[in-house]
């Protein structure tokens, strides 16, 4: 899970210690006029601890499962972690790729500096106000105003001896993201929208993303499509190919949820997905683990190998080879194998650490490295202003 803010357990009236007292000003004014990748998706604070066997048998758990619990069941778990040790964090898959991204465009190294955002649902409560909190501090500005008596959707994240992960993920308001006037109005101003699969989950929110595609394309916009997970996907397939045959410049997804958009058995190579992919979406980014991953484009595959690192944890890893993707293309940088390269490198930066978060010196070595080889390598590195669909189109 990303780092965050240790924490001692409180009681859950107390939010477990996490306050919003350092959020004074919970949506400044002071927006940029544009934003180069506006991200669509569940906005979810991480409670990450360790606890023993006992702790999830007295409690019924069964280590190592993904469980949605409501309300209630949320309080019994936290009140039982009293005490325990834990860290809280502006979680979420979408989240990770957003702020590796800010962090890789931080620094006006072949462009100006990236102006990053997110979209999403937050509670008026308490944890509302630390994940928009945490991720301001990580210039990622979260631009949905809190609902009024919402409960902020959490992950509890409990992490045995044995390094087994046991997730009881409570929804709250993220499972409801509606299309106002507010996101409405961003699409104008978006370069690239990226939309979380898990968002896929919820029925009422599919609308929203229907709304936000058709927009974001009619302005100009790229969108890009997050694969999140390979249940989503075989439980909403109808759905996800609705966005991506309509809407979507870009998809994100492992080998196995690629084989899962195209019906292909585990025995397909990813490959195979790659290019059958490209054929319906322009731009297609497919990672396979150690083995590298692949870009597609028009049919055609291209094979980035892997970088060398000392796998620490994998957690984190495709979010963070979409924030290289999405740099490149940010960019204006054509070269598909360069921007691949990167994202890879990316990948391994966090792999090579505990925590799903790339660091800000890593970023800024890695964004200038990339800098340096596009010079070198007399490749274009145009403004934000310039990616759009032609540029995905002349790839």
């Amino acid at each position: 899970m990303s780092t965050g803010s240790d924490c001692r357990c409180a009681s859950e009236a107390g939010v477990l210690g996490v306050s919003d007292s350092d959020d004074d000003d919970p949506l400044p004014h002071n927006f940029p006029d544009t934003w180069h990748v506006l991200g669509l998706g569940q906005a979810m604070v991480d409670f990450s601890g360790m606890v023993d066997d006992e702790f999830l048998n007295r409690l019924g758990l069964g280590k190592g499962t993904r469980k949605v619990v409501n309300h209630e069941e949320r309080g019994r778990v936290l009140r039982a972690m009293d005490g325990c040790s834990y860290k809280a964090a502006a979680g979420g898959s979408l989240s990770n790729t957003l702020v590796a991204l800010a962090r890789l465009g931080a620094q006006p190294i072949g462009g100006p500096s990236l102006n990053v955002a997110m979209a999403g649902s937050v509670g008026s409560d308490p944890l509302g106000g630390f994940y928009r909190s945490k991720l301001r501090r990580a210039n990622v500005n979260f631009l949905s105003a809190p609902v009024k008596d919402g409960t902020t959707g959490t992950v509890i994240v409990l992490t045995t001896p044995d390094a087994q992960r046991t997730m009881l993920a409570y929804q709250g308001t993220s499972s409801r993201v509606n299309y106002d006037s507010c996101l409405a109005s961003l699409m104008s101003k978006t370069s690239i929208l990226v939309v979380e699969g898990y968002l896929f989950e919820f029925p009422d929110t599919i609308k929203t993303i229907s709304m936000a595609c058709e927009e974001a394309r009619k302005c100009g916009a790229l969108v890009a499509i997050t694969a999140s997970d390979v249940t989503c996907i075989e439980r909403h397939y109808d759905d996800f190919w609705d966005i991506m045959a309509n809407y979507a410049d870009i998809i994100f997804a492992n080998s196995d949820e690629a084989r899962a958009f195209c019906h292909f058995s585990s025995k397909e190579s990813p490959i195979s997905a790659t290019r059958y992919l490209s054929h319906f979406v322009p731009f297609v980014s497919v990672t396979d683990g150690p083995r590298g991953s692949y870009v597609g484009v028009k049919g055609e595959s291209v094979y980035i190998p892997p970088n060398p690192c000392v796998a620490l944890d994998t957690c984190g890893a495709g979010d963070a080879y979409a924030s290289g993707i999405l740099y490149g293309l940010s960019r204006g940088v054509s070269d598909l194998r360069s921007i691949g390269t990167l994202a890879s490198k990316v990948a391994s930066v966090v792999v090579g650490q505990q925590g799903t978060r790339l660091g800000i010196e890593d970023a800024a070595k890695l964004a200038e490295s990339f800098a340096f080889h596009c010079k070198s390598e007399s490749k274009s590195s145009a403004r934000w202003s310039d990616v759009s669909s032609d540029q995905i189109s002349s790839l």
